[in-house]
């Protein structure tokens, strides 16, 4: 349900930050806003959001304004984390960030359930 997809993400997303880990997010998309707004994960959580669209890049993400960042930031913060707000391309993104998986970074995955990969 909602209510536990809510309740199983933010307790994983601050269980990390509260052990020192750095968090960002990728894909800059409607869904990704729905979800982080939904569950209310602002910018006392998630770093910066990443997006490949340069028209985005510069921006924030609505409600909570996490700024919005382009790819290259990933590797340029290499944080411990990132969120993938575009589930439906997660085999893409982790394709395209092979550097980033390489270096030790690793990627949370919102749903159906919540998991690190």
């Amino acid at each position: 349900t909602v209510d536990r997809l809510k309740v199983e993400l933010s307790t994983l997303l601050h269980r990390l930050k509260a052990s020192g880990a750095s968090i960002a997010a990728y894909g800059a998309a409607a869904k990704g806003a729905t979800l982080i707004n939904t569950v209310g994960i602002g910018r006392d959580v998630i770093d910066f959001v990443v997006d490949r669209n340069i028209h985005k890049q510069g921006k924030h993400m609505p409600g909570q304004k996490i700024p919005i960042r382009p790819t290259e930031a990933l590797l340029e913060a290499q944080p411990d984390y990132v969120l993938v707000l575009a589930w439906n391309f997660l085999d893409e993104i982790i394709e395209q960030q092979a550097e980033y998986r390489a270096r030790g970074g690793k990627f949370i995955v919102p749903v159906p359930n919540p998991r690190i990969v």
